[in-house]
């Protein structure tokens, strides 16, 4: 399976991803391409940024409300 496969279903299943994440989950060194890729083959994926207490930000993903509707 490929990541933007592995990344869209773990996307599907109501989860969101940070790359962190993704380095974890799927070995993914490079989330916001893999989040590029899904978009141009027409998936709706937003993203929100996450600040954390010591002042770091970081980005989540996660598939639009609507996209999450039609994978259920």
């Amino acid at each position: 399976m490929s990541q933007n496969q592995a990344i869209l279903e773990y996307l599907q299943a109501g989860h969101g991803i940070t790359a962190l994440e993704a380095l974890e989950e799927f070995q993914c060194l490079r989330l916001a391409a893999r989040v590029s890729d899904l978009k141009e083959n027409g998936h709706e994926i937003g993203d929100c940024w996450v600040e954390k207490p010591n002042g770091k930000r970081f980005k989540r993903y996660f598939l639009s409300p609507k996209q999450q509707e039609l994978s259920v």
